[in-house]
């Protein structure tokens, strides 16, 4: 019998559900006390008029008891769990929209039709969209003069049933709408009664067969067959994509009618949807094809690349005349004609993209895209004939003038022709331009469906489902346009004067130069323009990538002028905080607090002026609202308990200490004080400096004394508080009804007297205050001891007596006097002892409440420094002041919980840690180091707070750590590392935040004042010991956990069912089954979680075998039964196959997206972490998706990440500031105002409804999807979504640590982006989006790595142009300073972003905003000689290397990067093959060419010039080699390095077997190595082949330098020096041969070879200096010769590595590239060795790694060399 059985079933007590129990509505679970609850389940239970099926499934409740959905199920054949979800589903979110209601609806219990029609409105307006996209009449018959809600509930469900059970599918919403479309127009033939013609009997769709999962079988499981051999010819990514369809090749088969006609309903199996392989009918590539190239940037950007080629060719026509300024030069009617070239190149760009159009979409063309073909053939003819006109004007105009021999009117007249016919050529931009103006007309055009309009935009743009109406409203396009109008003026300034101009003398003198004696064999004698083209290669390079550079800093300085704006970083510190604390409570109510208004005036300008003036008020407090807080005030108990909750957990989680929380918490009224009771750490000093003031006003009245203390408020709380306390304090340590009590009541009832008519200090002697002062401070320090000693308290009482009688009184009274007055025993000689000794009773030493007070007033009366320092936990502090900054920002009012928008927290999770186990945290490493060493290292201080903690809770022994205390143990070193359980606690805070929240809404005044006492009250009781009190004789009892005190225990039930209907937390763990069946520890400590956190979900993949070889796959979704103490299985709903067929963790993240719930989804990844006091906000944030930015609602809130890893070390600094700021300014920027922000990564919140219905939350398709996250951000901004950004409220995340580590991460987002070049996405907003939107898309993604890509070309070009010129001969006949000069100017921007400059210039500016200038620019230089330049620099390479690669040859994949702890030493070997060939081989090459350049150029003499002109490059050549060892923890240890180097060279020998793995064997590291070109296309192969040939031209250059060429300069010099290769490579041979037949067995044989070949050498190189011109040095430079050409063979070796396996030659090859690799090793390891054996280097190298922590006095030296103390151990 299913779950799905009727609600009277008796088991209905223990029958697992979701989070309400909507079976069973009589049950007593908080959720189902609301009416709206009820209303949800009786609108689906309104079935009763509808058709009876056919039949009923026995699986299936009994007919009777069917409710809509399962009325659907039976009809339509969806399974029975698939029925469960979405019923609970839609109960619950049409329960939350009926809640948000306002006005609410007359009838509470009854569903309002409003709502079920803003569901529908929302859920089907994709499909609206797509059946008006393809003229189709929609399936939605709906009337709008008799609405129906059961109708539309109907259609509703129908598509969440579709929705629920499509599994892969849902990656193709068009394909769900197809599937929809006809199932819903078989629905309104069932509600409409149609009658089968063929039949004569009513309609019955034909999935109502009572086969079961009929669905599932005969519509999911065909259409997902066909994906999944897509993906098998994929051949696992690896296929070129254009030979198979991947996920939106799938869906955009739906985008045309040609669906309707092919694949039919019921669905035919035999369409050619269907087909795969080699059929010629198969359906292929659908709407783009991604080709592997470089022109795809292109194609995609083609107007960025116009304007910039048009600019550059108009730039040197102008600064060829020489003038100053180009207006000057501009005023010729000569050059404004040759200016009227550009046309020519901008109609040949055209010509070339249309070319390119071809080529790349040929795949495309079939008979059925006529259209497409005609368009892409008649664009090229159209560009080639306006290359043809121009080209026939512009001579016309030549012609006339040359007639003419001057520019007569007619030759001006043939001038004006031409320009008529340019006008006719830009007509479509002047147009595009004017519909820039009016974006609204722009948008109009695009979306409307109108055929007319069509017809007239078919020859601009393809017509496509997605890409319509992405213009802007006009006050944002104003905003972006203004930015980039101001960037492109300074970039083009910048441009003519400092790039073109410097370099046209330069090149006029090249040309001009003649009878060059060359120093080779020169082919082109006559002519110089080889050279001048390498002259201006780099400039042209830097000129195409510095807008880059200047989008650092425009983007840099908005995004200052913004945050600024938005209040950030107004309160960066403690002292700041004080200033703001007094006004906190009224922030908190204004933005966290609900605020009742009317429906209609929300939104409105009135109400939007009032809260800027509130706002205003607030945040300066000003106005009557926001003046010092009173006592009794309803908001300051609400504040306490908020506040006093943030400290208390931030207890919990041992960032601060007892102590501090007793400095930092907001004590409740007690001991009859009269004024609020500040923080400790607020009032610290104030009475200090009150008492002086007194001193120094002796004199003054009373008033006057006041005023000034009064100008304070916390100098004024502080005195009345203390003076409270003391008073209070004196009565209750002395009896009852005892004369010493009388006495104290009268003196200080004369105080108040004194005080009440302003003659306290006429009647006391101020100067006696510091003394009493004293005295008292005795008094508490007596009291403040474990032990107290009565008879000192009673001596420091009598002291007090004395000097208050004598002393304090101005004037003097006697005995008498003093006994009338009531100041003195009546009769002294009757006590027969001395005063206070009978009288005084001390409160029992376990009243911490007592006590607790005596300490404040300890505190506050002792305390000298002004308490910046508390806490002193830096995350502590960092998360208080961004809390206090956040409350003074602008956020949307918060509403009551029960009307806020439902959320749910969606994580992918696979194998990742969940808690360090025992033996994780105890397990040293080589050094000795063990995590738990690491981390009580590393957080010092939180170890003392834990372990202090842990004494509180009952541990006597420290040894009971490992026992007793394990899981805390375990559980405190886990929130420190990248963990699950780290990641659950986090999200967990908002469940805990609203659950507070909840109460807060609904407490009444009372509750909330004796709640904040009976908190107050608790924690008192709870035992916590400070400054020395043991744990020895506490009752148990007392010693309560922090958390028992905590604002949970005023909850009165309903909180709980009120945040469970708002928030649920989904993990989706995709292996929990097969870890749970191996007893894997994962399993155990998942359930563990899912035991403490009620509102977490587990959902994962169950793999279950059916027969020998097949298996059934099921979503499934699991939950812990607080009832049942056990984990219970809520829905399993079955899957058509295999989950992954695309990338792994969007495929993960789509199986647990149906068991999401609520209006919105934040994605958070394993890495992340979150805040309680953020949690607080998220009513707030939820609250962006009512309102419009700029014309539209936001569809992700984009929320800011704090990067909580940078305090490890220095590189994991490096890495947190450059995320840092891209996470905060650089999101900001492209919120607004350039409106082009995406979705990269977590945690973003997405609006859950939009995206279920248009393709889920991120792409999953094979490679192309690899950055699965951003492509959520492009089909976002494609689908007409808006992306925001908010930063008032924050999430952490975790950063990768170790350098290895980090550039797994580089290499992963490069290759990512790599193939984002390739993407339909890339070039369809390349092309859709506006001209100035277009710019920051590209410069914000792929254009920055290829930018980047373009700096490392340029140091390139500019090296080999050098060395050209230098061996050529050139650079000796032009050794004048002119042209270095002008290349000088230009590469030192290169060296600026080398530098990392440019990724450091966002960097200073946002923690100048944040933290202050001084501290930014202070942090800038400590990051400087931290060696920050070499880790970018290095990134570079990094990203470079990586990039490129995928464009060309692809084999981009998801690196895994550990996550871990990184302190231990990387061998040698693994840093080898890690860089190699990213890194080392590049920086070897470029080493090489400057060496040559050095040894061979004039102009390297001069060494101040060489320095100049290189001095970046070796920077480069330093840190590509250098990088990996200076950030490497014992990187320059003489030891390891010896060790290093042994192990390097067995791995470089070491066979192995085929099993062996990279790590173990150089030979199956090498062929991973290279597996990218087993894969990669011809032209990739073409374009290797290409690159390789530069390694060749070494040899050429560097022979004719050779002494024994004897300054020849024929051709017959590099061919004999082949010979010399040749001669080298079949002595190489000759050995090899000898070695494999001799070496092992006739070793004597092999050394008489090699004997041979030694005496051969010597005899050959005597001769040779004997009778010829060869010098000794040649040896040397011919090997700086041959080496490059040898690498280059061996490079092109591996393109054809096929064809030289089948002819034997391979096993040279590999032989070859193994002597490459030991040389290679060699020069790499050489500096290494070096520095290790120099002494003072390793430390040095230690405290440039780990700078951040000496500065924290911790013991790296201990981690880094393992001298760990065994008593840490």
């Amino acid at each position: 019998m299913s779950r799905s059985a009727v609600a009277s079933d008796p088991r209905d007590d223990v029958r697992p559900y979701n989070i309400i129990p909507i079976h069973n509505l009589l049950s007593d679970h908080p959720s189902l006390r609301f009416p709206e609850v009820r209303a949800a389940v009786n609108a689906f239970r309104a079935s009763g008029s509808l058709r009876k099926p056919p039949f009923s499934p026995q699986w299936m409740p009994s007919p009777d008891d069917y409710d809509l959905l399962d009325w659907l199920a039976v009809f339509f054949g969806f399974q029975p769990d698939n029925v469960l979800n979405q019923r609970e589903h839609l109960v619950l979110h049409l329960s939350n929209l009926q809640m948000r209601l306002s006005p609410p609806p007359d009838v509470i219990d009854s569903l309002d039709p409003s709502v079920v029609q803003n569901l529908l409105s929302s859920l089907l307006k994709n499909y609206s969209s797509w059946c008006s996209f393809l003229g189709v009449a929609s399936s939605l018959w709906l009337s709008d003069r008799r609405p129906d809600p059961r109708r539309e509930l109907l259609y509703v469900s129908l598509y969440l049933l579709i929705w629920g059970e499509a599994a892969n599918l849902r990656f193709m919403p068009e394909c769900i709408c197809y599937i929809f479309h006809h199932m819903a127009l078989e629905l309104n033939k069932i509600l409409d009664d149609y009658i089968d013609e063929s039949t004569g009997q009513p309609f019955v769709p034909w999935l109502c067969s009572g086969e079961r999962n009929a669905f599932l079988e005969r519509v999911v499981k065909p259409i997902y067959a066909a994906a999944q051999k897509e993906v098998e010819r994929s051949k696992n990514g690896t296929a070129p994509h254009k030979a198979w369809r991947n996920y939106d090749d799938l869906n955009e088969y739906f985008w045309s009618r040609r669906c309707f006609k092919k694949l039919r309903w019921p669905i035919n199996i035999g369409g050619n949807f269907f087909l795969t392989g080699g059929s010629g009918k198969k359906v292929g590539k659908t709407g783009f094809v991604e080709q592997r190239t470089f022109f795809n940037l292109l194609r995609s950007f083609d107007r960025l690349w116009v304007m910039l080629v048009l600019f550059l060719q108009a730039a040197v026509i102008v600064a060829w005349e020489g003038e100053t300024y180009p207006w000057q030069a501009l005023r010729s009617r000569e050059v404004q004609v040759r200016v009227l070239t550009v046309f020519f190149t901008w109609s040949t760009m055209r010509f070339v993209q249309s070319l390119l159009d071809i080529v790349i979409q040929l795949k495309l063309i079939s008979c059925e895209t006529i259209g497409l073909t005609i368009r892409m053939l008649l664009k090229t003819i159209v560009a080639a004939g306006w290359i043809v006109v121009f080209s026939v004007f512009y001579l016309r105009i030549w012609t006339q003038k040359n007639a003419d021999r001057r520019w007569s009117n007619a030759a001006n007249d043939r001038v004006i022709n031409f320009l008529e016919v340019a006008l006719v050529f830009i007509a479509p931009e002047l147009l595009a331009l004017v519909l820039f103006i009016l974006p609204w007309i722009r948008n109009f055009l695009e979306e409307t469906d109108w055929r007319i309009f069509h017809m007239l935009t078919w020859w601009f743009q393809r017509r496509i489902f997605v890409g319509r109406g992405l213009r802007e409203g006009l006050v944002d396009n104003l905003k972006y346009s203004l930015f980039w109008i101001v960037l492109l003026a300074t970039k083009f300034s910048f441009s003519y004067f400092l790039q073109i101009k410097p370099m046209i003398n330069p090149t006029k003198q090249m040309l001009r130069l003649r009878d060059i004696k060359y120093e080779w064999h020169q082919f082109f004698s006559n002519s110089n323009r080889v050279a001048v083209g390498f002259l201006w290669l780099p400039v042209v390079l830097i000129y195409l990538m510095d807008i880059q550079i200047w989008y650092s800093i425009y983007s840099s300085i908005t995004g200052a002028a913004v945050g600024l704006f938005d209040h950030l970083g107004e309160i960066r510190n403690m002292q700041q905080l004080r200033l703001r604390f007094q006004f906190f409570a009224s922030a908190i109510q204004f933005n966290l607090m609900p605020e009742e208004q009317l429906l209609n005036a929300r939104g409105t300008l009135r109400s939007k002026f009032n809260n800027a003036v509130r706002r205003l008020k607030l945040r300066y407090g000003l106005g009557r609202p926001y003046k010092k807080l009173g006592s009794n005030q309803v908001e300051a108990h609400k504040f306490a308990l908020i506040w006093n909750e943030i400290i208390n957990i931030f207890r919990e989680e041992d960032i601060i200490s007892d102590r501090e929380v007793e400095l930092l918490e907001l004590p409740p009224t007690t001991w009859n004080v009269r004024v609020v009771r500040w923080p400790c750490f607020l009032l610290c000093n104030e009475l200090l400096h009150a008492l002086n003031q007194a001193q120094e006003l002796v004199d003054a009245p009373d008033k006057w004394l006041w005023y000034k203390i009064c100008k304070h408020e916390y100098r004024r709380c502080a005195v009345i508080e203390a003076y409270d306390c003391v008073k209070h304090l004196l009565l209750r340590i002395i009896k009852v009804n005892s004369e010493e009590h009388s006495i104290v009541t009268a003196f200080f009832q004369e105080i108040d007297q004194a005080i009440g008519i302003g003659a306290l200090s006429k009647t006391y002697n101020m100067n006696e205050l510091p003394q009493l002062h004293g005295k008292m401070i005795k008094l508490l320090e007596l009291l403040n001891r474990p032990k107290k000693d009565a008879q000192q308290v009673v001596n420091t009482l009598q002291a007090l007596y004395e000097s208050a009688i004598r002393d304090f009184l101005k004037a003097k009274r006697n005995a008498e006097e003093l006994r009338t007055d009531g100041l003195a025993p009546h009769n002294p000689s009757s006590t027969g002892s001395l005063l206070f000794e009978n009288g005084v009773v001390l409160p029992d030493p376990y009243d911490e409440r007592f006590y607790r007070q005596v300490r404040r007033l300890h505190t506050i009366m002792t305390s000298r420094d002004s308490m910046h320092m508390v806490p002193i936990n830096l995350e502590a502090r960092r998360r208080i002041a961004f809390f206090s900054n956040s409350l003074f920002m602008k956020m949307p009012h918060a509403p009551q919980v029960e009307k806020m928008r439902a959320l749910t927290v969606l994580t992918p999770y696979y194998n990742e840690e969940v808690l360090y186990s025992k033996e994780q945290l105890r397990t040293e490493n080589e050094d000795g180091i063990s995590i738990l060493y690491y981390l009580q290292t590393i957080y010092d201080d939180e170890w003392k707070n834990f372990l202090e903690r842990m004494h509180r809770e009952g541990m006597s022994k420290d040894t009971e750590i490992w026992t007793a205390k394990l899981r805390d143990l375990r559980m405190w070193a886990s929130y420190r590392g990248q963990t699950l359980g780290r990641t659950v606690r986090g999200m967990m805070y908002y469940y805990r935040a609203l659950k507070m929240l909840v109460f807060l809404d609904s407490a009444s005044e009372m509750d909330i004042r004796e709640g904040s006492v009976e908190l107050g009250s608790m924690r008192r009781e709870g035992g916590i010991r400070i400054e020395g009190q043991g744990s020895e004789g506490v009752p148990s009892s007392k010693r309560l956990s922090r958390t028992s005190s905590s604002v949970a225990n005023l909850f009165k039930g309903h909180e709980y069912g009120t945040a469970l209907m708002k928030y649920t937390y989904v993990v989706a763990c995709q292996i929990y089954g097969a870890q749970k069946a191996k007893k894997d520890p994962h399993a155990e400590e998942i359930l563990c979680l899912m035991k403490c956190h009620e509102a977490l979900r587990v959902a994962y993949v169950d793999e279950v075998p059916v027969g020998r070889d097949e298996k059934e796959y099921y979503s499934v979704l699991v939950k812990y039964d607080q009832k049942l103490e056990s984990e219970v299985e809520v829905y399993r709903v079955k899957l058509p196959g295999p989950v992954r067929l695309g990338e792994g963790k969007p495929e993960n993240q789509n199986h647990a997206f149906i068991f999401t719930r609520g209006d919105a989804v934040q994605t958070i990844d394993m890495n992340q972490d979150n805040y309680f006091e953020e949690a607080l906000k998220v009513r707030n944030l939820l609250e962006e998706f009512r309102a419009y930015y700029g014309i539209r609602k936001p569809t992700i809130l984009g929320v800011r990440e704090h990067i909580f890893t940078g305090s490890v070390s220095s590189l994991a600094w490096f890495m947190s500031a450059q995320e840092t700021s891209f996470v905060t300014l650089g999101q900001r920027v492209l919120a607004n105002p350039l409106k082009i922000r995406m979705h990269y990564g977590h945690p973003d919140v997405f609006d859950r409804f939009w995206f279920l219905t248009r393709g889920g939350i991120s792409k999953a398709s094979r490679v192309i999807n690899i950055s699965e996250d951003i492509f959520a951000g492009f089909n976002c901004t494609l689908r007409g979504g808006n992306i925001t950004h908010h930063e008032y409220i924050q999430v952490g995340k975790g950063r990768d640590v170790g350098l290895n580590q980090i550039s797994m991460f580089e290499a992963k987002v490069a290759s990512g982006n790599g193939e984002q070049v390739l993407s339909r996405d890339v070039y369809r907003l390349g092309h859709r989006l506006d001209f100035f939107r277009m710019l920051s898309f590209f410069y914000t993604t792929v254009g920055f790595f290829f930018n980047t890509m373009m700096v490392i070309l340029t140091v390139y070009t500019f090296l080999w142009g050098r060395l050209y010129l230098a061996l050529s001969g050139i650079e000796a006949a032009v050794a004048d300073s002119s042209n270095n000069w002008a290349l000088g100017t230009i590469l030192n921007q290169q060296f600026i972003i080398q530098l990392g400059l440019f990724t450091a210039l966002p960097m200073i500016i946002e923690n100048s905003l944040e933290l202050g200038f001084l501290q930014a620019i202070w942090d800038f230089i400590t990051m400087q000689l931290q060696l920050s330049s070499v880790f970018y620099t290095f990134s570079m390479g990094t990203r470079t290397h990586f990039f490129g690669r995928t464009i060309l040859h692809g084999g981009a994949k998801y690196r895994a990067t550990g996550r871990g702890f990184v302190v231990q030493h990387k061998s040698f070997a693994e840093n080898y093959r890690l860089y190699a060939r990213s890194h080392f081989v590049k920086a070897i090459e470029l080493g090489l060419i400057l060496t040559v350049y050095a040894s061979h150029s004039p102009i390297a003499k001069d060494s101040f010039v060489y320095i100049a002109l290189t001095v970046s490059s070796w920077f480069l050549v330093l840190s590509w080699i250098m990088g990996p060892f200076v950030f490497n923890p014992s990187g320059f240890d003489w030891l390891k390095t010896v060790y290093d180097f042994d192990d390097f060279m067995n791995w470089i020998w070491y066979h192995g077997g085929v099993f062996a793995k990279s790590e173990q064997s150089w030979e199956r590291w090498w062929y991973e190595e290279q597996d990218h070109l087993r894969t990669t296309g011809t032209w990739g192969r073409i374009v290797e082949i290409i690159l390789d040939l530069r390694f060749f031209f070494f040899q050429y250059g560097i022979v004719y330098q050779l002494g024994i060429s004897a300054g020849s300069t024929s051709i017959a010099v590099y061919l004999l020096s082949w010979v010399v290769f040749v001669v080298f490579f079949a002595v190489y041979a000759v050995i090899s041969y000898a070695h494999n037949k001799f070496a092992a067995r006739d070793h004597i044989y092999y050394r008489l070879v090699q004997f041979l070949v030694i005496v051969l050498g010597i005899l050959l190189t005597i001769g040779l200096l004997e009778f010829t011109n060869f010098k000794f040095v040649d040896i040397f430079t011919g090997m700086l010769a041959f080496i490059p050409t040898g690498w280059g063979m061996l490079s092109i070796a591996l393109v054809f590595r096929t064809f030289l396996q089948r002819i034997n030659l391979w096993g040279g090859v590999v032989s070859l590239a193994r002597t490459y690799d030991i040389m290679f090793g060699m020069i790499v390891m050489a500096p290494v060795a070096f520095l290790s054996w120099m002494p003072g280097f390793q430390s040095m190298q230690t405290r440039i790694l780990f700078n951040d922590a000496f500065s924290r006095g911790l013991r790296i030296f201990q981690i880094v060399a393992g001298k760990k103390s065994k008593v840490d151990s």
